[in-house]
């Protein structure tokens, strides 16, 4: 079942106008619109799956935020890498945080984030609506992985919330937000981790981009409309951290919805090119996290 948004989904602006059509190149092989917002300049999927119909465009054994069993060679670069981040990551929410106290991963996916972040003296809870990551989440590690995020209602509020390109999937974008802000403390710390439209290597490889991600990836942000979300929200920007490694990864499957197949030189390449442009380029790297605070 799809649903078509008459309503801009960060401004409530009823202007937009169909901007790019993309193919679903992981699971469906289907065609979805993206549509730019006249007021903010959002990005949003439109018409998109609704909450129920999008589970099955999920369900891909190359989805590797759901599941650990993946093999293909992307994903196994994908694990190698994951070692150094998983630390960058916790460094990062030890940096802006006052202490070790309680961390919120919201969309934790299995756990890995959550696991290290444990191992380091952090109080860990996480949020997963898929089954079988969360499953996983709790089986293997011991984390305590809730599905709805009416059941955070019960937890006392967090020094920290994450979401690690978990913000482009969630429906109810407002909703979504409302309630994270309610459980984060006063001077607590968001960190948004999300895909840059505004990068290089979305300019190079148009609507093959492999961040679009369609229908999976519900909205396609730049640091102007992050800007616009924080004051929306009343919320300060306080930092932006490039995700450089996003570029290659991003790159390589970018590549292979190109052409067809994986080629690791140009993608290599690309890599550079866009993180080189993004040093000239006002920060525009193909990935940015965002540190934001109440304001």
């Amino acid at each position: 079942m799809y649903e078509r948004l008459t309503k801009c989904p960060l401004c409530k602006s009823g202007h937009f106008n169909n901007t790019l059509i993309v193919k679903d190149h992981s699971v469906s092989q289907e065609s979805f619109t993206i549509c730019k917002c006249k007021k903010c300049e959002l990005l949003f999927t439109n018409p998109r799956p609704d909450v129920k119909s999008i589970q099955k465009y999920y369900e891909s054994e190359d989805y590797i935020s759901h599941n650990d069993s993946a093999t293909n060679l992307t994903n196994l670069i994908y694990k190698l890498v994951r070692s150094y981040t998983l630390r960058q990551k916790v460094s990062w929410i030890n940096r802006f945080s006052n202490k070790k106290g309680r961390v919120l991963d919201f969309g934790c996916g299995t756990g890995y984030f959550l696991n290290k972040a444990k191992e380091d003296g952090w109080e860990t809870i996480g949020l997963e609506p898929n089954p079988t990551a969360a499953k996983i989440a709790k089986d293997r590690n011991g984390l305590t992985v809730y599905s709805d995020r009416e059941d955070l209602q019960i937890e006392k509020k967090f020094d920290v919330i994450t979401l690690f390109h978990v913000l482009e999937h969630v429906h109810d974008l407002q909703e979504t937000m409302e309630v994270l802000l309610d459980k984060l403390k006063k001077r607590g710390v968001l960190l948004l981790a999300v895909p840059n439209y505004s990068s290089w290597d979305s300019k190079e490889y148009g609507e093959n981009w492999a961040a679009l991600d369609v229908p999976r990836h519900l909205y396609h942000f730049t640091q102007g409309t992050m800007q616009s979300l924080a004051e929306t929200f009343n919320l300060k920007i306080k930092e932006t951290i490039p995700m450089k490694f996003d570029s290659f990864y991003v790159s390589l499957l970018s590549e292979s919805h190109k052409n067809q197949k994986k080629n690791f030189i140009n993608a290599l390449r690309n890599g550079f090119k866009s993180n080189n442009y993004a040093k000239k380029n006002n920060q525009n790297y193909s990935s940015l996290l965002y540190i934001l605070k109440k304001k």
